[in-house]
């Protein structure tokens, strides 16, 4: 069972190629914080102007419309998420969350408005995700796709192999979109 998911999503059989680097990193994170500071500058700046116009702009209301731009900020800010040989790691502004790959617990797709990969280890340290981190980011889903084989093998990862089946398929189903893109045949 724990072939299937990995020979779908890397073209390789469970012993396939080796991982990539010691360290993945998500590609697309200094964009997405670029842009979570560009939204709350435009919401900065748009307070500023709406207050400014209406003459009602002063030291409070300046630094209440600066808070709030700044929670904003804190909200849409991505953590920062990297996958090595055993961990993966999502860090944000405060705190930084780790878990062993290579001794998974659990893996959980929680459905909603944002779906996420919830990945717990056998310390009981916990991280939850973006799906879409992993399938944006080839690199990272062949090291954390290693690690989880890893865990299949040890016998520590009961539950999970669902998600991660449907990870796969969303990764495969990406990959052949992008090919038919690049190919010209979509």
């Amino acid at each position: 069972m724990g072939r299937r998911f990995t020979q779908a999503a890397t073209g390789a059989p469970g012993t396939g190629a080796a991982p990539p680097g010691p360290f993945a990193h998500d590609a697309h994170w200094a964009a997405e914080r670029r842009s979570a500071l560009g939204v709350a500058f435009l919401l900065l700046t748009a307070l500023f102007a709406m207050d400014a116009g209406f003459g009602a702009l002063d030291v409070t209301r300046g630094i209440l419309w600066t808070g709030l731009a700044g929670l904003l900020f804190v909200i849409l800010h991505p953590p920062r998420i990297s996958v090595g040989p055993g961990l993966l790691s999502a860090r944000g502004l405060l705190l930084t969350d780790t878990v062993r790959t290579d001794s998974l617990v659990s893996v959980r797709w929680s459905d909603g408005v944002a779906q996420r990969l919830v990945l717990r280890d056998t310390r009981g340290g916990q991280v939850e995700i973006d799906p879409a981190v992993l399938v944006h980011n080839p690199a990272m889903w062949r090291r954390l796709d290693a690690d989880t084989r890893t865990s299949v093998r040890r016998g520590t990862l009961l539950r999970g192999t669902t998600a991660l089946h449907r990870l796969a398929e969303r990764i495969d189903r990406e990959t052949a979109l992008t090919v038919f893109k690049v190919s010209g045949m979509s």
